[in-house]
């Protein structure tokens, strides 16, 4: 990703893991660890192959996650959080917080 220096930091960060399924990976390997391809694609059956793999390269590409190839047979390529990406934990539990809270107002507006 490339920002120019005026850009707002919450504009760069919602462009690194905006969209609908960056923020998802993000916390599948923040909370689970190291996961496969296939690991995700069960994990988020609503994803495509190919959107799967452009979330994941552009993720790797922005240094958010590590891909590690394994020189075996059959290959295997194993993803998981970079040190930078690990530095979201903090974000992903307040969104966390932040939709559960939500989802019990709502709740709430709804029996009202």
């Amino acid at each position: 990703m490339h920002e120019s220096i005026t850009e707002c930091p919450v504009e760069v960060a919602v462009k690194l893991i905006g969209g609908k399924w960056k923020i998802v990976i993000l916390n599948q390997l923040a909370y689970h660890g190291p996961k496969r391809f296939n690991e995700l694609r069960r994990t988020f059956p609503d994803i495509t192959q190919r959107m799967l793999t452009l979330q994941l390269r552009e993720l790797e590409v922005d240094g958010l996650i590590n891909r590690k190839i394994y020189h075996e047979i059959p290959p295997k390529v194993e993803y998981s959080l970079s040190e930078l990406g690990s530095s979201i934990l903090p974000v992903l539990i307040k969104l966390q917080d932040w939709g559960l809270y939500y989802m019990e107002q709502k709740k709430e507006n709804e029996t009202v």
